[in-house]
Order: structure tokens, then C-alpha cells, then sequence
């Protein structure tokens, strides 16, 4: 397992790396209030995601969650593709904000 983390690139927008996991999730839930609060609307790209498990998921309804409660907008990008067919499966796939660039592509 790699470590994650977040990095911000500027205006909102956000990269993530590493492995979303059990391990990893908490630290990031909590970045991610901290560094999202300064922002209206937030983009997250999960591009450099290795590995990501449910607790991934739960990492990013966590952050929509957040942007609702502040009245903000998130958008995913670079969704992958564990997370996707976890999503999925669950029927959760439709509450997922995604980028209108990984939105139009067919679902697992």
C-alpha cells in the first residue's frame, strides 16, 4: 500500500495519490474539510489513485457530504475504476458528481 494524499493545484482544484484505504481515508476525510472550506466549488482528481477500496467510497461520499453542508460544489474527476464498479454495485454510482468528461462514459 502506497501512502495518499491531497494536494491542492490551485483555485479548487485537487489531486489525489496513493491507495484510498482503511488506513488512508481518515487523514484525508479531515484534510479535505480543512482544504475544500476555502472553496465554493472543489474538483478532485482521483487520477493517482493506485488501489481503492470501500473505504475510498465512503472517503468520497464523506466529501460530498462536506460540500453540501457548505453549500459548495464537488466534482470527481478521474474516477478509478475500483471505485467505480464499487459504486456500482452498491447503487450509489448515481450520487457521484462527476466531471461532465467521465460522466458521458459508460458505467461497468
Amino acid at each position: 500500500m502506497s501512502a495518499a494524499s491531497l494536494t491542492g493545484a490551485g483555485h479548487g482544484q485537487f489531486r489525489v495519490t496513493g491507495d484510498l484505504d482503511f488506513a488512508s481515508v481518515g487523514g484525508l476525510a479531515a484534510e479535505g474539510k480543512r482544504l475544500f472550506a476555502a472553496h465554493p466549488a472543489v474538483r478532485v482528481d482521483l487520477g493517482g489513485v493506485g488501489q481503492a477500496n470501500s473505504a475510498g467510497l465512503a472517503l468520497v461520499l464523506e466529501w460530498i457530504d462536506q460540500a453540501k453542508r457548505r453549500n459548495g460544489r464537488l466534482e470527481l474527476v478521474n474516477l478509478p475504476e475500483s471505485l467505480t464498479r464499487i459504486a456500482t454495485i452498491t447503487n450509489l454510482a448515481g450520487l457521484l458528481p462527476l466531471g461532465a468528461d467521465q460522466a458521458s462514459q459508460p458505467q461497468p
